[in-house]
């Protein structure tokens, strides 16, 4: 079983504050997109991970690997599976790249194995695995709060073309909330009018409005140079996804899209050019 496994971007990311386990309470407004890695999926007497990225473990700390366990122990299914990923989705990048392929290894195990669960019981197993493994597994563009396993579907994003740059320095999610911890101040973003500006197919308020608090103390050296070569090549909007470093910009033609795509990849290798898909994970071969 092949499975498309879709990147997600935050068009609006606010922490609400910190619960008493230490995890934090956010509101994120999340968008699938094309940018997707793909997953194979083999029964098998084990669970084993091969990866076309060699910088990434394969042993029991991969996600995909959690996440075929998680599957077997909510299922009571005595089986195994060869996973096998070919990384498109760059990682530490807050892009969801690990989660994704959760995602796919959870989808693709209900398809062989026959299980046919809801999609809220898949998304029961893969928040057990990661917070954003959930909303990997249906996409679209949803509203989600709580760690990000509580999700709301809204009226899709308009249609439009993003170009997502990772910068060269990498972000710790861990040492980005931490920073949040410390300061204790932000800017509170907008989160009723990019709704409603979404609702109201209105693509360049949406993209006015994109915000990520993390951008308020997190410090990425490329992403002024960034954003302002997606400016000039008529983007509607830019932003942060995740805990960083990715910055993503929102454009309305494919023509300005490529146009700085073309730019930024002279300067940053992980460039890509995509747009919004309405799903998360995608069977594309069994």
């Amino acid at each position: 079983m092949k499975v498309k496994a879709c990147a997600k971007i935050n068009l609006m990311l606010d922490i609400l504050g910190k619960r008493d386990n230490g995890y934090h309470d956010l509101y994120m407004l999340m968008q699938s997109v094309s940018l997707c890695d793909e997953v194979e999926v083999t029964k098998a007497g084990t669970i084993t991970v091969r990866c076309s990225d060699s910088r990434i473990p394969t042993d029991k700390s991969n996600i995909a690997y959690k996440a075929a366990k998680a599957f077997f122990d909510a299922t009571g299914i005595d089986g195994g599976a060869a996973i096998s990923i070919q990384k498109n989705i760059p990682s530490q990048a807050g892009l969801a790249g690990g989660s994704a392929d959760g995602a796919a290894v959870i989808t693709a195990l209900d398809a062989l194995y026959g299980t046919d669960l809801h999609y809220y019981e898949l998304c029961d197993i893969g928040a057990k695995v990661g917070a954003d493994v959930p909303f990997c597994i249906v996409g679209k563009t949803r509203i989600c709060r709580g760690i990000g396993d509580k999700m709301e579907l809204i009226r899709p994003i308009e249609d439009c073309f993003i170009v997502i740059v990772k910068p060269h320095k990498d972000v710790s999610t861990a040492e980005a909330y931490a920073e949040y911890d410390k300061i204790g101040w932000r800017r509170k973003p907008d989160q009723k009018g990019i709704v409603r500006a979404i609702k109201f197919s209105d693509l360049k308020e949406t993209a006015r409005l994109c915000e990520n608090v993390f951008e308020q103390f997190i410090e990425v050296g490329e992403r002024p140079a960034i954003k302002a070569v997606m400016r000039e090549h008529g983007a509607l909007g830019s932003c942060m996804s995740g805990s960083g470093p990715s910055i993503f910009g929102i454009f309305e033609t494919e023509e300005q899209a490529q146009a700085a795509f073309d730019e930024l990849k002279k300067d940053f290798d992980e460039t890509y050019l995509c747009t919004p898909t309405y799903y998360g994970c995608k069977i594309i071969e069994e």
